[in-house]
């Protein structure tokens, strides 16, 4: 749900309008011709990729900027309102930080936008849950400033993706600006690719790989291991489906997420199986716990957004803090009474690759699906994984530091998933962040906690610690990826995608 407050004549006591509401697209006036954004520089409807023609200009101080693209007038083209223009731009940069976007790409699209249509000098601003932009129509008259607040935002890839296309649209081929409005609220309403029941058997999916990947062992007793954690995790689903639906706050889902795998774990460390209780709460735990948050936030702090990378970091602290009240409660009374749930079970490396690579790539592939990546682009995610894994086990194996082999996997993966990305050209993180899923830090926040458990504080903060430099390891090897691509890899021109014919086919 997001709230409006948009665009006015009057000006407010920072110089921003003060007339509220949203502004509807308006059919233009008699006798004018509503213009479309322009083509390519080139004038064949091409261009370089959007995200490498703005992120400089983003990066630009404000006065140093060019006063607008190449070819380009003072003024937006007949037809086109400048209030237009901004709602236009305002409910991409809204879709796009719902959808998981990073904040300076959202940025980047929003003034894409707003160059496309020559509306400038424009200035978005994008923080964890607001998006605003502003333009200055001239030196004498008040600015016109759009914002809207992005209420409890959703990871929706296949939302992204079509967003992702529209801009290449707007920037590439022309658009009309109703069009374009019309295209972002059906990207809105219809993005889901997968059923329901899809989403949870995923989310069970990934609990169960992620006892594979971390246990190393294909045994019988593996593989009870495996169904118990996907019970867990199936079990925790509902319950935080049935705390949602009361609208209570993320915090309390987390808690009640939590607890079926810690009771679970702990009932398996009683019986005289020798069965790794420890492995089952890491399995299932491994859709809970805040790992990509922590390297999204990361990620944000390394381009300059310190603001909403303290947002998301705080979020993501709050949201593990729910998984530790539900886990410790439980852990306590487990352990108190000769539960086993040793570290000391669980490998640091790869002990049997063939395995823990098969594992990986279920875990990346259900992860994929819970963030609704499009299907076509499956195939380009899970060959990154295995990428990704790979690297990182050599490393390890070699007796690599485990920090230092997730920053060089995590690397080759941010690389790959651009180049990715550019050859489709979509945005590349579908790419990257289900491939990343093996590599977050999931098992070391879990014995983190486990050591505050048996009372042991110095190495739980030693393994919190820990988890965050993993986490920034991820985000440095990402980001370093992102930028070592868009400045060595050709940027390959864009035309607009080809438009869908409407209407009734024959069969």
């Amino acid at each position: 749900m997001t709230e409006h407050e948009q665009l006015g004549a009057p000006a407010g006591p920072e110089g921003r309008p003060t007339r509220p509401g949203r502004v509807p697209p308006q059919a233009p006036a008699p006798g004018r011709r509503e213009t479309s954004a322009r083509s390519g520089p080139d004038g064949d409807g091409t261009a370089a990729p959007w995200p490498d023609m703005m992120l400089p200009l983003l990066r630009t101080p404000t006065a140093d900027r060019q006063p607008g693209p190449e070819g380009a007038g003072a003024e937006p083209p007949a037809g086109v309102e400048p209030a237009q223009v901004l709602e236009l731009a305002l409910l991409v940069g809204e879709l796009l930080l719902a959808s998981g976007e990073a904040a300076e790409d959202v940025e980047a699209a929003m003034l894409a936008v707003a160059h496309a249509y020559r509306l400038h000098p424009c200035d978005p601003q994008v923080t964890f849950t607001r998006v605003a932009i502003s333009y200055q129509p001239g030196p004498s008259e008040p600015s016109l400033t759009a914002e809207c607040s992005v209420r409890r935002p959703a990871v929706d890839y296949a939302r992204l993706a079509a967003v992702f296309r529209l801009v290449i649209e707007i920037t590439v081929g022309g658009m009309a600006v109703r069009e374009a409005h019309g295209r972002l609220v059906a990207a809105r309403r219809h993005s889901r690719r997968y059923s329901g029941r899809l989403f949870v058997l995923c989310c069970g999916g990934m609990a169960g790989a992620a006892t594979l990947l971390i246990g190393g062992r294909a045994d019988a007793r593996a593989w009870l291991v495996f169904a118990s954690a996907v019970v867990a995790a199936l079990a925790g689903e509902r319950l935080s489906a049935l705390v949602a639906r009361h609208d209570l706050p993320a915090f309390y889902q987390f808690v009640v997420a939590a607890v079926p795998a810690a009771v679970i774990g702990i009932l398996l460390s009683f019986n005289g199986l020798h069965l790794r209780g420890s492995v089952v709460i890491t399995g299932g735990l491994y859709a809970v716990l805040p790992g990509w948050p922590m390297v999204a936030a990361a990620q944000d702090g390394l381009a300059g957004f310190y603001l909403t990378a303290a947002a998301r970091l705080l979020e993501a602290l709050y949201l593990m803090a729910g998984v530790v009240i539900g886990v410790m409660t439980v852990l306590y009374v487990g352990v108190n009474n000769g539960a086993d749930l040793a570290a000391q079970d669980v490998p640091t490396g790869a002990v049997n690759p063939p395995l823990q690579l098969a594992a990986a790539v279920l875990l990346t592939l259900a992860f994929a699906v819970l963030l609704n990546t499009e299907p076509g682009t499956l195939p380009a995610v899970l060959l990154n994984s295995a990428a990704g894994w790979t690297t990182y086990g050599v490393l390890v194996n070699a007796g690599g530091e485990p920090i230092l082999a997730t920053g060089l996997a995590a690397g080759l993966v941010g690389l790959s998933g651009q180049l990715m990305a550019r050859c489709r050209g979509s945005s590349a993180l579908p790419h990257i962040t289900a491939a990343l899923g093996p590599l977050l830090p999931g098992s070391v926040l879990y014995f983190g906690m486990l050591a505050f458990v048996r009372g042991e504080p110095e190495v739980g903060l030693s393994g919190i610690g820990r988890a965050g430099a993993m986490a920034m390891a991820l985000a440095i090897g990402v980001n370093l990826g992102r930028e070592l691509a868009r400045l060595f890899l050709p940027a390959p021109r864009m035309a607009a995608p080809p438009r869908r014919r409407r209407g009734r086919h024959r069969r």
